[in-house]
């Protein structure tokens, strides 16, 4: 099973949210401030992170970063913090997915579940039409890895998935709401802002002008498309 860190600082909703992960056969760890979450990442290798952003040594979007310097371990925000600004911010730092306070369990184990099958979803990817090779960059599926101008490009784990589904119906155009459930699961079909966000991503991390990308291609109010 795989195992969860929880990070958050209120001991009432962190033993609630403990209790019930282990309930369902997670193994489990729990800290209560951003330091000591980024270090037991480094030791344990949980297989996902529940993150509080309001942490006291440091923002939890500032946890997100400087774990997005080494590791690519899927981040599910837990915030109080409703606003779309926040949200956004956190999903730019690299969070995977974002519920906010008060929350039931059964959402909160059902977005859990949907990060953990997205990444065992492109672990097991195979072979078939998964390296791909552009005049700025490569991209190889299987092997994870995505090279520009000779460099090792670093993407989390929903990059490649949204990645993934595009390049596996290249030349042909993925509507927003396929590519949202696809993603992110059947209940996130009108959540476009994810995917702009993502998409914006993907965009710098590998088009040489993400301004003007050539491959891969926005239209307007419909979808996304990926061009070799």
């Amino acid at each position: 099973m795989a195992r969860v860190l929880v990070v958050d600082d209120e001991p009432q909703l962190a033993r609630l949210m403990v209790m019930n992960l282990k309930a369902r056969k997670y193994d489990v760890d729990c800290v209560q401030d951003g330091g000591t979450a980024l270090d037991v990442v480094a030791t344990r290798r949980p297989d996902v992170v529940l993150l509080d952003l309001g942490l006291p040594d440091m923002d939890g979007i500032e946890v997100i970063r400087r774990l997005r310097v080494w590791s690519q371990v899927p981040v599910l925000v837990v915030s109080a913090r409703h606003g779309s600004e926040e949200k956004i911010q956190a999903l730019d730092a690299g969070a995977d997915d974002y519920i906010t306070k008060p929350f039931s369990m059964d959402e909160l184990l059902a977005r859990l579940g949907a990060v953990t099958r997205r990444t065992r979803a492109h672990d097991s990817a195979d072979s078939d039409g998964a390296f791909v090779e552009t005049e700025a960059f490569t991209v190889d599926l299987v092997a994870k890895k995505a090279r520009r101008g000779g460099v090792n490009i670093r993407l989390t784990p929903t990059e490649w998935h949204l990645l993934e589904v595009l390049i596996r119906n290249r030349g042909r155009l993925v509507s927003q709401r396929r590519l949202l459930q696809e993603v992110w699961g059947s209940s996130y079909g009108t959540q476009t802002n994810y995917l702009r966000v993502y998409m914006a991503h993907l965009r710098r991390k590998l088009e040489a002008d993400p301004s003007h990308p050539r491959h891969l291609i926005t239209a307007p109010g419909m979808g996304y498309r990926f061009d070799a």
